[in-house]
């Protein structure tokens, strides 16, 4: 009930703390002698985002919050898919150990297809279902690669794969 009441504002004054860590954390990374955009680019603007994104939440969170526990209170408890929060956080511990050693590209495509699948609703899960999750997939990782690769100039880790594109 706590969680269901104070939700919004407990996430987003975490999420507001964490960009701000980001933040902090990015303008103690060295300089780049090698190319123009430095090894902080990307953690100062996700946390910037975040921050930004944590700011809106919150204030939306404390300018909702009596109607929203007033709902809140009429409604009593609400089931909560455990399993599929477990299997998010275990899929992303491995995600994230297996990133180095077996490459972005591959990692990323397994990784994400699996996060979807497991996000899905259990009626979204048939197979005209998997085959678009696999098209968006695909998409998305080879995006991200080459705008990283071409567009950031940060390359990626390679892993079991070189890939030379």
């Amino acid at each position: 009930m706590f969680l269901k009441k104070y939700g919004d504002i407990c996430v987003s004054v975490f999420f507001l703390a964490l960009g701000a860590a980001l933040i902090i954390g990015a303008s103690m990374l060295p300089p780049s002698a090698v190319v123009e955009i430095g090894p902080d680019f990307m953690p100062r603007t996700i946390g910037i985002v975040i921050v930004i994104l944590a700011a809106i939440l919150l204030f939306q969170s404390v300018k909702g919050f009596k109607k929203n526990a007033e709902k809140v209170e009429a409604e009593g408890p609400d089931d909560c898919d455990y399993r599929r929060v477990i299997l998010s956080l275990i899929l992303s511990l491995i995600y994230v150990f297996v990133l180095q050693p077996v490459g972005f590209i591959v990692s990323t495509l397994v990784y994400l297809f699996c996060q979807i699948f497991v996000l899905a609703p259990d009626k979204n899960r048939t197979k005209k279902d998997m085959i678009l999750y696999l098209v968006i997939d695909v998409i998305f990782v080879f995006i991200v690669f080459f705008l990283f690769r071409y567009g950031f100039k940060i390359v990626l880790p390679a892993g079991i794969f070189t890939i030379n594109l």
